[in-house]
């Protein structure tokens, strides 16, 4: 019998905590901490004991019509009874649309329902911990393959077994379905629409509809509730993005040359497996391989020309759509989560791919907090949720799933509105649970912006090109110091970040930057006397000098443990010629200075620069939430360039010559971080 221990186990605990999350139960325990106390106990409990129906019913590629005539495909999973007929029921339904193949998520599924192995394979992946070794980053990808990171990717069993059907949909052009690959553009958003209208109007639905996925799969998600679809009534996004040119596609206008060419042949590799069903049954879809002969090799093409063509004006146009502000991928690609009014929990990580927009999107949510929630782990975008399940520590992603859906589409009062709603891991600290991150959180939990200036004085803690100083006060350092291209961001945090965490699960250079230090200036505090919080977004402006018309500029913040140990905290980069800032999506602190400097990033407003003349460049860094312990200091890291993260469209790479660039420091052009301060650093 399957689960049989687990069951035991769980339903022990429900028998005790179950009562409490029925729809009558307005007195639900009320949660405290990250790990939610009692509530978040009968959170694991729901979702890990007994559930109400003891099978699932599948029905697999369920063909969906779009308005334009073409069929996506999809596979339902129903709650069912022993013998597996579906139960005479109407339930909400929880919708995922993938890109990547549906069948990878039936897999994933069934390796998850293995009779007696399963289980254990589970919690052997709960188990495994390398921390304190070189594989430590194994562990936390371990962790997150145990803690429900899959059943959130796919589909989650229990979930369907508690009473709702889930429905995975591969978008149009991937998978089972027709039609060519859009990308997240307007057609599949309207695709993403139609079939929540259809999924509602089903006989086996209730017409309540949530959805649920990670990455590209939360993507859609946050875009479908800025339309307000009227069955969409919650969503549950993992590791999404919103801002997507800024995020990965281009952030700083860098093209994201680690991450898009393997994510494109991911998916345009994986919508040529055919469906060897309809092969056997002779019911193969013809218009399904057209489309696929229409477009062999979606948006590999666009990316091939970014990097063949020197001059701008030669790139195809589509290169050109995308680097050009309000043009209509732009649009697309941007979203606008003010829009959204549906419960939304949110869950990223520090370094994740779409971390600039995470923390951006829970501010913007048109939701009072509680109906909006923000998770932030110090995680990649591969390990979410590694962290769970112990005291202080957050309920596994998919008991968190299970909750927001039984609170938002079942309406039980289980007490997951009045979780967080921010609860945020702390780099260099445990997790906490605030009122909000940012510009969100109330004044008394809010950070104080404070300059931090770049300083010539050799701080005596570096071995890099240039070992500067970091002083809340300008000191009249004049030099000029120069940094040059190469290649030690391959042995760097952004790097780890730019393959989705792949290069952290070997503890090392995602770790310590020292490696690629070795190649940047550095610009390092005193040490702090008492814990400081580092809360919130970040800037730095710097004070450059190009050999050329171009320059490739790259900027961390970091930790530096006393043994020397540099610790990446945030990143963030900018071409020079795309130095002309959007003041309408811009934020400053109230001393007046940028916390988030956002670049149009935009072909049209390029602004060459004149070589051997200064330039003032603000350069935005994805918000974060980090501890500096007493002992510790503050870096700022400073780079020209970021391959194999960021690399520029090679007629933008050919203005900079590869040639040496200079940070001017000059007390009346002062290049400084605007640090988002809590607590007393004992700087002076």
């Amino acid at each position: 019998m399957r689960n049989v221990f687990r069951a035991t186990v769980a339903g022990l605990a429900a028998a005790l905590l179950l009562p409490l999350l029925g729809p009558a139960a307005s007195a639900a325990p009320l949660p405290t901490g990250p790990d939610g106390g009692a509530a978040g106990a009968a959170w694991h409990a729901a979702h890990d004991g007994p559930q109400q129906y003891p099978n699932i019913n599948i029905t697999w590629d369920v063909p969906i019509t779009m308005s334009d005539g073409t069929v996506l495909r999809a596979n339902l999973y129903r709650p069912a009874d022993a013998a597996g007929i579906p139960a005479p029921v109407a339930t909400p339904t929880i919708l995922n649309m993938t890109p990547y193949t549906k069948l990878v998520s039936n897999l994933g599924d069934h390796v998850g329902e293995i009779p007696g192995i399963s289980d254990v394979v589970l919690q052997l992946l709960r188990d495994f911990d390398m921390t304190g070794t070189p594989l430590s980053g194994l562990t936390d990808l371990t962790k997150a393959l145990g803690g429900g990171e899959l059943r959130n990717f796919g589909v989650d069993r229990d979930l369907v077994r508690s009473g709702y059907s889930q429905l995975v949909v591969d978008v149009r052009g991937t998978g089972f379905s027709q039609g060519e690959w859009d990308m997240l553009r307007d057609r599949e958003q309207q695709d993403t629409i139609e079939v929540i209208d259809w999924a509602s109007k089903q006989p086996w639905s209730n017409g309540r509809v949530g959805m649920t996925g990670l990455s590209y799969s939360g993507i859609n998600q946050l875009q479908a509730a800025e339309k307000s679809p009227p069955a969409l009534q919650a969503i549950f996004p993992v590791v999404p993005g919103s801002d997507l040119l800024a995020d990965v596609l281009a952030p700083g206008g860098g093209f994201g040359f680690a991450f898009i060419p393997l994510w494109l042949v991911l998916i345009n590799g994986t919508k040529w497996i055919p469906n060897v069903e309809s092969i056997v049954t002779g019911n193969f879809d013809q218009e399904w391989l057209a489309d696929r002969m229409a477009s062999p090799f979606t948006y590999l093409d666009v990316f091939l020309d970014a990097y063949v063509k020197t001059r701008v004006e030669d790139l195809d146009p589509r290169v050109r759509s995308m680097l050009t502000d309000n043009s209509e991928e732009r649009r697309a690609w941007l979203g606008d989560p003010s829009r959204i009014t549906v419960p939304t929990f949110v869950t990223g990580g520090w370094h994740d791919l779409f971390t600039y927009s995470e923390s951006k999107v829970y501010n913007a949510i048109a939701a009072p907090p509680g109906q909006k929630q923000l998770l932030m782990g110090n995680t990649y975008h591969i390990n979410s949720g590694n962290e769970y399940s112990r005291p202080g520590l957050p309920p596994r992603l998919d008991v968190l799933q299970r909750a927001w859906f039984d609170r938002w589409l079942k309406d039980i009062d289980n007490g997951i509105d009045r979780y967080g709603p921010v609860t945020l891991r702390q780099q260099g600290g445990g997790w906490i649970t605030q009122d909000g991150f940012g510009d969100s959180a109330p004044p008394e939990q809010a950070a104080e912006h404070r300059r931090m200036y770049l300083s010539g004085a050799p701080s005596g803690t570096a071995q890099s090109r240039y070992d500067g100083s970091l002083f809340p006060a300008e000191d009249g350092s004049t030099q000029r110091l120069t940094v040059a291209p190469g290649l030690t961001g391959i042995c760097s945090n952004d790097a780890a970040q730019a393959t989705a965490g792949v290069l952290a699960v070997i503890n090392g250079c995602a770790a310590d930057s020292r490696i690629q230090e070795t190649n940047g200036l550095t610009f390092t505090s005193p040490p702090v006397t008492a814990p400081t919080t580092i809360s919130g977004p970040v800037a730095v402006r710097l004070n450059t000098v190009q050999d050329a018309v171009d320059g490739n500029w790259v900027v961390t913040i970091n930790d530096v443990a006393p043994d020397g140990r540099s610790t990446v905290l945030s990143s963030g980069q900018l071409m020079a010629s795309l130095r002309k800032i959007d003041e309408s999506r811009s934020s400053r602190s109230a001393n007046g200075d940028y916390t988030d400097p956002r670049p149009l990033a935009s072909l049209e407003d390029r602004l060459p620069t004149v070589p051997g003349e200064p330039t003032i460049l603000d350069i935005t860094l994805t918000g974060t939430e980090a501890v500096l312990q007493p002992g510790h200091r503050l870096r700022v890291d400073v780079y020209a360039g970021n391959f194999p993260k960021g690399l520029p469209i090679l007629p933008m790479l050919v203005d900079t010559g590869l040639l040496p660039q200079h940070v001017q420091l000059d007390p009346t052009r002062p290049s400084f971080v605007n640090v988002p301060l809590k607590g007393e650093p004992g700087w002076g």
